[in-house]
């Protein structure tokens, strides 16, 4: 097992570009290892607010920026024709010199997907789909050229180039947690299964379907930087993410003590959306006074 690896998820909502960019420097700064967007048309729960597009956003983000890694959680397959999706990834990890994460999902959002006309397919198409899209994107990266003919994609003669810095791929990570549907497409094809905030206390039950998978894990986090703003910050995390499920909230040793008992069990990677959303001073704070315990854990 690694050291454990640290990401600040920073949905692209409620913010411009300019505070994107301070907090994804602010971020690189504080010595974090990946920065995480979200890919949605129109952000859930909010669709009248701004929402800047992922893979734009993220492009814009890697020419500003040096050591941190790029990806979303997760991208939604039914968004993209596989095709288009490996050539926006091989672009993007060369660009960035290798610093793609690439995060996929098979569309969870149903409403989303047909508002935007993104077709009526049931769960299980979505996964089938899914499943022949990771196939396809593999194809691609190679370089060589190649037919496909599956339920879903039929392709003659394709070819992908450039091919990523990373091969034979970027990291794969597959979020979600269904047992039937998205378990054994981690089992079969990811190399990081994510477990969201939401089934973090099933986590040691679905541990076993993610096959080889190395697994990571998204919590909200809630850093009391002083006593005298304990409660004020505690109670606003609860109102904003208290439905979740996974919020840790408390001081640096708190939330250092909370984490490290994941990453004793064989977690390696933390994908934390602070609920301040990542103000450069909490994230500071928590790079030297929370990671360095659960690196040691």
């Amino acid at each position: 097992m690694s050291t454990p690896w640290f990401g600040c998820y920073l949905p692209q909502l409620r913010m411009n570009f300019a505070t994107i960019l301070e907090r994804t420097l602010a971020a690189e700064a504080a010595g974090f290892d990946s920065l995480w967007l979200m890919d949605h048309i129109a952000a859930p729960g909010a669709p009248d607010k701004d929402t800047f597009e992922g893979w734009t956003l993220a492009a814009a983000l890697a020419a500003r920026t040096v050591t941190i890694r790029l990806g979303h959680l997760v991208n939604a397959d039914p968004f993209r024709h596989p095709v288009v999706l490996a050539k926006m990834a091989a672009t993007l990890d060369v660009i960035s010199d290798g610093r793609l994460e690439l995060g996929l999902g098979w569309g969870s959002v149903e409403a989303e997907l047909e508002s935007y006309g993104f077709g009526q397919f049931s769960k299980v198409e979505r996964a089938e789909r899914m499943g022949e899209s990771i196939e396809i994107l593999d194809l691609m990266f190679s370089g060589e050229a190649f037919s496909f003919n599956g339920k879903y994609f039929t392709l003659d003669g394709a070819i992908g180039r450039p091919v990523p810095v990373q091969l034979p791929r970027p990291p794969l990570h597959i979020g979600g947690a269904g047992p039937h549907l998205t378990m054994p497409l981690v089992r079969d094809h990811a190399d990081w299964w994510n477990c969201p905030t939401y089934a973090i206390n099933r986590l040691d039950d679905l541990r076993p379907l993610a096959g080889d998978a190395r697994i990571s894990v998204q919590h909200p986090v809630a850093l009391v930087l002083d006593e005298a703003s304990r409660d004020e910050t505690l109670a606003t995390a609860q109102r904003r993410f208290g439905g979740w499920g996974g919020l840790v909230a408390g001081t640096a040793n708190e939330v250092a003590d909370a984490l490290a008992s994941e990453a004793a069990s064989g977690v390696e990677g933390f994908v934390i959306q602070f609920t301040d959303f990542a103000e450069p001073d909490t994230l500071q704070h928590f790079m030297e006074a929370v990671a360095p315990v659960i690196r040691t854990a």
